[in-house]
């Protein structure tokens, strides 16, 4: 079975690290990319792959429904290179954009020891590594907040009576997000509003997206890597934040290998599945997404959602015709699915739903949406 990587939409992730944690390494790994690892400067292009999302359900609904094509989802991933406090200079604008548009953020952490890359600091500490970055987030929002206070403190003079409501409001929420930063609470583990927390989105600060650290380990630290990663997940494990592990340099050395190869080898390190797989699956699981399939003209197709999203929007992650004239839609879970062996049997046993605008996608469902052009 060819599985094609995703159509127009994907998650996007950018990758940040130390100098000499393995960033792009990890990049490479993810996208099996072939990136230049040397050191580059704030003012080089950013790496840019893509990923297929790993999903065993397509596997199965195409074993099932013997489509024309397999469309898995994709994840996008920018490796920026630079430092995160380069970001904040005139140079290092055009990479602040491509960092503060993603869903998501990688930290890269270095765990693995190579006396030919000694580490910036003299010595391997993952607790500290990861602190200096968390810094230098805060200290990207904290520049981004200083600047939108001015304009505010500006506007705020010559503003109308009915305009001076607005400013003063988010000129108070701008000075709680500075006091709730500068005490090291990241955006994302403020107490916000709904309403304030869609007013923030707009300004795309660093420490308001999930995070994802990556300890990135040595092959030698390979049989100890749930015990690493568990000690450093009893620690920075919360919403929208976790800890996962793997040795970049060996999963970038198979991903450049036929699938049969890379498994074999990975067996005789002793790990059970893909480093980057556990990369891509806790990403989701940081970011709250599940998955729904649909199947249309011969085609199956894996769609990343946030969870508790509901049928019309999530017709419009495939057209937004589709949401805006959206009917109804026909759902049959997975299992269900699968139990029933076709359409027409799961509709025969009463197992294909009709649902409406207020149905909260499942993980797992497989939709068929009835719409209006």
């Amino acid at each position: 079975m060819r599985v094609l990587s995703g159509g127009p939409m994907s998650v996007d992730t950018g990758i940040v690290g130390l100098p000499q944690s393995g960033r792009t390494t990890v990049f490479n790994a993810l996208t099996k990319g072939q990136a230049d690892t040397g050191t580059y400067s704030r003012e080089s292009a950013a790496h840019v792959g893509v990923a297929t999302v790993p999903e065993p359900r397509l596997k199965a609904l195409a074993d099932l429904l013997h489509p024309k094509r397999v469309v898995a989802a994709s994840a996008r991933y920018v490796d920026i290179g630079a430092s995160v406090k380069d970001l904040t200079t005139v140079a290092g604008a055009r990479l602040l954009n491509e960092v503060a548009s993603a869903d998501a953020l990688l930290n890269v952490v270095r765990a693995f020891t190579d006396e030919r890359i000694p580490h910036p600091a003299g010595t391997l500490d993952p607790t500290r590594d990861i602190a200096d970055m968390n810094l230098e987030l805060t200290f990207s929002d904290l520049a981004l907040l200083e600047r939108r206070l001015e304009r505010i403190e500006t506007s705020l003079k010559g503003a109308k009576a009915a305009e001076r409501s607005a400013f003063a409001r988010e000129q108070e929420l701008m000075n709680r997000i500075k006091t709730s930063l500068e005490k090291d609470i990241p955006v994302r583990e403020m107490a916000l509003s709904a309403e304030e927390s869609r007013a923030v989105s707009g300004f795309q600060f660093l420490s308001a997206k999930p995070l994802l650290v990556v300890l990135n380990l040595g092959e030698d630290q390979l049989r100890d890597m749930k015990l690493l990663e568990n000690s450093l997940a009893s620690r920075y494990s919360r919403p929208k934040s976790g800890v996962v592990s793997l040795c970049a340099k060996l999963e970038a050395e198979l991903s450049q290998l036929p699938e049969a190869d890379a498994d074999s080898m990975r067996s005789e390190f002793g790990l059970k599945e893909s480093g980057v797989d556990r990369v891509i699956r806790k990403s989701y699981e940081i970011l709250g997404l599940i998955t729904f399939f649909t199947m249309a003209s011969g085609e199956v197709r894996a769609w990343p959602l946030p969870s508790g999203t509901e049928a019309p929007k999530a017709a419009g992650k495939i057209h937004s015709d589709m949401e805006s004239g959206f009917i109804r839609a026909e759902v049959v879970s997975y299992t269900d699915l699968l139990k029933c062996g076709n359409v027409a049997e799961a509709r025969k046993r009463g197992m294909l739903r009709l649902e409406g605008r207020e149905y909260e996608v499942k993980d797992g469902d497989v939709i068929t949406f009835l719409f209006n052009v």
